[in-house]
């Protein structure tokens, strides 16, 4: 599984669906494979940084860099795993936390460890500032992106000299009409 000349068996599909906790359809993790496949250009059983780079949704995502740190070398199994955090299906729970087998990201969110920039299990102001600064470049000035997370996190009651661990993460990112899902066309 995971090489581009092999295929999958009921058997790999049914395995991968219950790593997924059945976030996908056999339907769709088959349209997985396919990607997966033409992503894993030399049939190496994993996806390269490089691989990952040439999807021009992944590549043109200002995060795209903190997010390289947590796929580079998936296998197809932990490639849908990884996805499985941006089901629509996936309660917010999974979403945030994805508590998986995966050695990559371990049993941290996957969209936490994007905002704890440097890994030490707390997201701060200046982890907060530096991803809203890859999300704006220039179309906001340093003032304003200040401005903005001081009245986010005053709002969910917290200042900026608070440090937002995975339980405080979960309850900010609760917010009714958040959305993180990704669509798998299936053909």
């Amino acid at each position: 599984m995971g090489n581009a000349s092999s295929t999958l068996t009921q058997y790999d599909i049914e395995e991968v669906q219950e790593h997924c906790n059945y976030l996908f359809s056999q339907q769709e993790i088959v349209a997985l494979y396919e990607r997966f496949c033409q992503l894993d250009r030399n049939a190496k059983g994993f996806i390269s940084a490089d691989e990952f780079l040439s999807i021009p949704e992944f590549s043109l995502n200002p995060l795209s860099q903190r997010l390289l740190k947590m796929v580079d070398g998936l296998n197809f199994k932990d490639f849908v795993a990884f996805l499985s955090a941006f089901s629509a299906k996936a309660s917010l729970q999974h979403k945030i936390e994805r508590e998986t087998q995966l050695p990559i990201i371990a049993s941290k969110s996957v969209i936490f460890k994007v905002y704890d920039i440097d890994g030490k299990g707390q997201v701060t102001f200046k982890d907060l500032l530096e991803v809203l600064r890859d999300l704006t470049g220039s179309f906001m000035s340093e003032e304003q992106r200040e401005h903005v997370l001081v009245w986010v996190l005053e709002e969910a009651g917290y200042t900026r000299n608070s440090s937002i661990l995975l339980d405080d993460f979960v309850k900010v990112l609760s917010s009714p009409g958040l959305k993180m899902e990704v669509e798998v066309p299936v053909d």
